[in-house]
């Protein structure tokens, strides 16, 4: 009788958090004796290294982002307030030119030489602008938080790649990899184009399936957390 018991066929519950336990958490069971504390478990802290490198982009992605509209903020601000630098050019024909810059300056001026004074003119009223620009600048932030954003965003991308390099071993795993790849693609492209839907279905499938078979454990879902613009836009 004891052998009988000790054959009874596990109950669906325990046989579907088996079958998890073999999909979610390869590899997790290599230590030695095979302990049941070894078992991957996000409570446990025992993460797939591609969502442990999941979570650090995640955090930079979202720090980017925060960033590009505080900085956006900013801009507007100064573009209101004080306006980009700029000076209107008067040219000998007649023809009246704005420039933003000493490039477009130089290159105004080697298409008309001989105008020195206009030249003095034009470039003294955009230093004076520039000037006004640089101070409120100084004021709000605004390049502080320009250059906060580009190496969040630094980050993130160098993030980025590592996590293509990076093997999963659970389903999460391959999840992260996907949420991050449709968030940053989404961030550039119309999401509503090829191959955006089809990435999202994809991921929403995956994601399904995980929570299915491994209730309780976090899955990184881009139904969750993609943009508004995908939907409010």
């Amino acid at each position: 009788m004891a052998d009988s018991d000790n054959t009874t066929t596990l109950s669906f519950v325990t046989r579907r958090r088996v079958l998890a336990g073999s999909v979610i958490a390869a590899g997790a069971w290599a230590s030695p004796g095979n302990a049941p504390a070894h078992f991957f478990t996000v409570e446990q802290g025992l993460l797939d290294p591609a969502l442990a490198l999941w979570r650090e982009w995640d955090i930079a992605h979202r720090l980017t982002e925060r960033l590009c509209r505080k900085q956006e903020r900013l801009e507007t601000r100064l573009a209101r307030s004080i306006g980009f630098p700029r000076a209107v050019v008067c040219l000998p024909d007649g023809e009246i030119v704005t420039i933003h810059s000493v490039g477009e300056l130089d290159e105004l001026f080697d298409e008309n030489p001989g105008v020195d004074a206009i030249r003095a003119k034009a470039e003294a009223e955009l230093a004076a602008h520039q000037a006004q620009w640089d101070a409120a600048d100084a004021e709000l932030g605004y390049s502080a938080a320009l250059r906060a954003e580009r190496e969040a965003g630094k980050q993130a991308a160098e993030l980025l790649e590592a996590l293509a390099a990076k093997p999963a071993t659970s389903l999460a795993g391959i999840a992260g990899k996907l949420d991050a790849v449709l968030r940053s693609g989404e961030a550039w492209e119309d999401c509503s184009e090829f191959p955006w839907p089809q990435i999202r279905s994809a991921l929403n499938d995956l994601v399904r399936v995980g929570e299915h078979w491994a209730p309780g454990q976090f899955f990184p879902s881009a139904q969750r957390r993609r943009s508004r613009q995908c939907f409010e836009g």
